[in-house]
C-alpha cells in the first residue's frame, strides 16, 4: 500500500480516484451478490439436511456455520479482488480465531459434544437416562446443554462436555428391562411349591413377557430364610408396575399357602453366674 501511494502523482490523482472507486463499487456490488448467493446455498444446506432427517438442532447450526465459513472467503476474496494487500487481513482473522478459541474452550467443548450427541444419538427426548450420579428424563437436547426432567421432578442441566465424559446409561433404548426380586422363605416351608406359586405368578400377569423367559431360582441360604431370586422381564413402560403388583402378589399367594416369609431373629441366652466369694459371705 505505501509503494503504491509512492507512485501516485498528483496529475493522476483523479483518475487514480476514479479507478479506485470505480473498484470499491464492484467490490461492494460483489460482495451484496455474495451474501445473496450464500445464503441461498447455506439454505439449500439445511434443506438438504432436513430431508435426511438430520436433527433441527443440528441442521440450524451446520447452516449456519456453512453461511459463516462461506462468508469469511467471500470477504477475503472480494478485497484481494479489489487489489487491497490480505496478508495482514487474513493474520489478523487467524489471531483473532484463536484468542476468542481459547477464551471459550469450555464453551467450545460443550459445543463440540453437543454436535457429536445429536450425530451420534445415544440417548432421545423422553428416554430415561443417567449421566454419572444424575438420573432424569431426558427433556431437550441443545448445543451447549442437555436438559432432564428427574424423578422427583427437579430439572437438571447438564454441560454436554460432562455428558460426554461421563458413562451414559440409556434405560429406555433397547425397549425392554429385567427386573429382580428376593425373596426369603423358611427352612421348613415347601421350596418347590413356593416357586411353583411364584411361576403361576408369571402367566397370570401379561405384563411380564415370556422371551427373555422369567425364572425362580434358589439364591442363598441365610441365617434364618431360604433367599429366592425372581428375575422377569417387561416392556420399559410396564416395568415399575409389573414388578410391584408381581410382589405383592407372590406376598399374598404365599400367605394363603401358608408359606411364611420370616424375619430376621436373634436368640439371646442370659446366664447368672454368682460369685462364690460373695455367696459364702452371705448369712
Amino acid at each position: 500500500m505505501q509503494d503504491w501511494l509512492k507512485n501516485i502523482h498528483l496529475s493522476d490523482l483523479p483518475e487514480t480516484s476514479a479507478h479506485y472507486a470505480l473498484q470499491l463499487a464492484i467490490a461492494v456490488l460483489l460482495l451484496v451478490a455474495g451474501f445473496w448467493l450464500i445464503a441461498r446455498i447455506a439454505n439449500l444446506f439445511a434443506r438438504a439436511l432436513r430431508r435426511g432427517h438430520t436433527d433441527p438442532t443440528l441442521v440450524g447450526f451446520l447452516r449456519n456455520a456453512a453461511y459463516g465459513g462461506m462468508a469469511v472467503l467471500l470477504v477475503v476474496g472480494v478485497v484481494q479482488k479489489a487489489g487491497f494487500p490480505t496478508a495482514s487481513l487474513v493474520a489478523a482473522v487467524g489471531a483473532a480465531g484463536l484468542a476468542i478459541g481459547l477464551a471459550l474452550q469450555g464453551s467450545l467443548s460443550n459445543l463440540a459434544w453437543g454436535v457429536l450427541l445429536i450425530v451420534f444419538r445415544p440417548f432421545r427426548v423422553g428416554d430415561f437416562v443417567q449421566f454419572g450420579t444424575i438420573m432424569g428424563t431426558v427433556e431437550r437436547i441443545d448445543l451447549m446443554q442437555t436438559y432432564l426432567v428427574m424423578p422427583d421432578n427437579r430439572e437438571a442441566i447438564v454441560p454436554n462436555s460432562k455428558v460426554g465424559s461421563d458413562a451414559i446409561i440409556n434405560f429406555n433404548r433397547l425397549g425392554k428391562r429385567r427386573f429382580e426380586i428376593t425373596v426369603g422363605i423358611g427352612y421348613q416351608d415347601d421350596i418347590g411349591r413356593a416357586m411353583q406359586i411364584v411361576r403361576e405368578a408369571f402367566t397370570a400377569d401379561q405384563r411380564i413377557l415370556e422371551q427373555p423367559e422369567p425364572g425362580v431360582w434358589v439364591n442363598a441360604l441365610g441365617a434364618s430364610t431360604v433367599d429366592l431370586v425372581i428375575r422377569g422381564w417387561a416392556h420399559v413402560s410396564d416395568l415399575w408396575e409389573a414388578q410391584t403388583t408381581l410382589t405383592r402378589t407372590v406376598k399374598e399367594r404365599f400367605d394363603a399357602e401358608g408359606i411364611s416369609m420370616p424375619f430376621p431373629q436373634h436368640e439371646v441366652t442370659v446366664k447368672q453366674i454368682l460369685d462364690a466369694a460373695q455367696g459364702a459371705a452371705r448369712p
